[in-house]
């Protein structure tokens, strides 16, 4: 059984750099979710950095898998990882509940 990791990312280079990979991030996101990785993505606001739910076997994958995101890559972003247990999820977010 899968678990949920929110992966939080926090800038570390000014933005004009993190713009400059953005379309590869992206593109990195939107191929993890179409391997079924990635639930939902999004930046942070005030734009300083970006969630990413993560459905994965264990910790370990999880953390291989963002260790391929190019924000971390390019060393332009912190990154913490927390495991999540959903208690509940409510209609429209059913992939959350493992």
């Amino acid at each position: 059984m899968a678990s949920i990791f929110i992966a939080s990312l926090t800038y570390i280079v000014p933005i004009g750099r993190v713009d400059a990979v953005l379309a590869d991030h992206l593109a990195w996101l939107k191929a993890g979710h179409e391997a079924g990785h990635f639930i939902a993505w999004g930046p942070r606001e005030p734009r300083d950095g970006g969630l990413i739910f993560v459905k994965a076997p264990s910790r370990d994958e999880a953390e291989a898998l963002l260790a391929s995101d190019p924000f971390i890559l390019h060393a332009l972003a912190d990154l913490t990882i927390t495991e999540w247990i959903p208690r509940m999820a409510f209609p429209g977010l059913e992939a959350f509940n493992g």
